[in-house]
């Protein structure tokens, strides 16, 4: 899966997504992933957790099916802002999260957390 195929899974769920981008410039794997990450941010936010759980399986497939470029934008912009959107939320609605979250998203978390600085 490249970006292009990635911004129509998303707007499977998002249906308004597509239109979002075309807005902001260069359309890249980097792009579409922050700006999927912006909107899953906003749901947490906002207790949406119908869209939101449906976005983060979807985060999950884009991560696991992806290409090179979506898999590393995954990594370093919807991994790296987890521990950041999460950390007003209350331990039980966290836990909720990352519940929707894959296994193998979380171990890459995990990595990512644990072995920073290292």
């Amino acid at each position: 899966m490249n970006y292009s195929q990635a911004v129509q899974e998303i707007t499977e769920i998002i249906p308004d997504f597509e239109n979002e981008l075309t807005n902001t410039a260069p359309q890249n794997s980097y792009s579409v992933i922050r700006k999927f990450t912006e909107r899953i941010k906003s749901m947490i936010r906002q207790n949406d957790r119908n869209i939101l759980f449906k976005s983060l399986q979807k985060m999950d497939k884009i991560y696991t099916d992806g290409d090179t470029a979506l898999k590393n934008a995954v990594e370093g912009i919807f991994i790296y802002s987890l521990d950041n959107f999460t950390a007003f939320c209350t331990g039980e609605y966290r836990k909720v999260i990352f519940s929707h979250i894959s296994k193998e998203l979380q171990q890459t978390y995990s990595r990512q957390i644990y072995n920073h600085g290292i």
